[in-house]
């Protein structure tokens, strides 16, 4: 980054802004949707009602002295904020510290029959098995008859715009379409994207995924058509190691995806067995980094995550969680070039996200202008406007 300031870290401390509406609304939502589909038995539902009561009222608490992760969570600044309100420090470290607390409320991680089973499950399997995923997996059959470069092209939009099924997001916002008189896609560097992608490509591509469900199901299709047309020679998919955000991607939302894409009709089932198959022999691999479930921006990644991205030939984040971690969670203008605010990533990076929080760079000041006019501030986190943007 230049030597300016940097603006100020997002907090969730400000009655009708967004981030407050997700720290008072949104998460009472999620831990009553957690009881509603899981036949938890009463101590978990006490352990689940003592978190409504702290996260709204409360202050941020440190993790039981047994608790595995315990140092690794003082070292991300618990140590720090231990004692202090959840709205009163910044907005990613208190909402990424609420799942966290969410599942030692379920016993996620403590010996026990509930140890390691996702609060989320029922609501990631609802969507895969929609009647609107046979709908999309349905597509495939007239995508596969296009030519290569337009499948490409199609199904990396399908992947962004995948992310709109984000099962979190939808808990608290509405449906909507962005308004006619203003772009969807609020900034477009796809065509710097596919230069860091040629068909005779020999590097390593990593995607950094967001969501399971109808969102990872494209990006495993993308992944596939990648390796398949041979712009890519290898591909991590980085996904978390344990549930997180109500819809992250864990290892076993990848495997009921490849499960989705190959026992479905037609097109769609070629390439599950493309990717399984890209599985079995290396060419994809599962990465599960403990910095994925951090409530801290990339910036401060680990030496062996830097060293791995750096490596990579591009490497592809997805969603808006990520996004916020990849340029700081911070009041940028958003007229700050996108390059400026990646300048520490150690390799060519790019971004696939749906606007669905505050945090943004890289648009031109007509683009800002005429969102603003059209719609105020809701253009940032209502859904429906999106991005691809490209650092070489």
């Amino acid at each position: 980054m230049p030597d300016t300031p940097a603006p100020p870290v997002i907090l969730g401390d400000e009655p009708g802004s967004f981030p407050h509406s997700v720290l008072a609304e949104r998460h009472p939502a999620i831990i009553r949707q957690v009881r509603d589909a899981v036949p938890y038995g009463p101590q978990v539902g006490r352990a689940l009602d003592a978190l409504l009561v702290n996260c709204t009222e409360g202050v941020l608490e440190p993790l039981p002295a047994e608790a595995h992760d315990r140092d690794r969570w003082q070292a991300w600044g618990l140590g720090e904020y231990a004692g202090r309100s959840w709205f009163d420090v910044p907005w990613l470290w208190s909402e990424s510290y609420f799942y966290r607390r969410l599942l030692e409320a379920v016993g996620y991680f403590t010996p026990g029959p509930w140890q390691g089973i996702d609060p989320f499950r029922p609501a990631k399997l609802a969507e895969l098995d929609a009647p609107e995923t046979d709908a999309e997996l349905a597509a495939l059959d007239d995508l596969a008859i296009r030519p290569a470069d337009e499948r490409a092209r199609a199904l990396l939009h399908g992947s962004l715009w995948g992310n709109r099924a984000d099962l979190g997001f939808r808990l608290s916002a509405p449906g909507g379409h962005p308004a006619d008189t203003v772009p969807a896609l609020v900034a477009d560097d796809s065509e710097s994207l596919w230069s860091l992608l040629p068909p005779s490509g020999t590097g390593t591509l990593c995607l950094v995924a967001d969501n399971a469900g109808r969102e990872l199901i494209p990006d495993l299709l993308l992944v596939a058509e990648l390796l398949e047309q041979g712009r890519v020679a290898r591909a991590v998919l980085h996904i978390k190691p344990y549930p997180y955000y109500v819809s992250d991607a864990t290892t076993a939302d990848v495997v009921d995806g490849v499960r989705r894409l190959v026992t479905a009709p037609g097109a769609a089932a070629a390439y599950g067995r493309r990717v399984r198959d890209a599985m079995a022999d290396g060419r994809i691999q599962l990465r599960a980094h403990p910095f994925a479930c951090a409530p801290l921006p990339y910036e401060a990644m680990p030496a062996d995550l830097y060293k791995e991205f750096g490596a990579a030939g591009l490497t592809v984040v997805k969603g808006d969680l990520n996004y916020r971690r990849l340029v700081g969670d911070r009041r940028w203008p958003p007229t700050t070039p996108f390059p400026d605010a990646t300048a520490y990533f150690p390799g060519p990076v790019a971004a696939l996200r749906t606007l669905k929080s505050d945090v943004i760079t890289g648009l031109d000041a007509r683009t800002e202008a005429t969102l603003d006019a059209a719609e105020g501030q809701r253009w940032r986190t209502s859904g429906t406007h999106a991005l691809i943007q490209a650092r070489m």
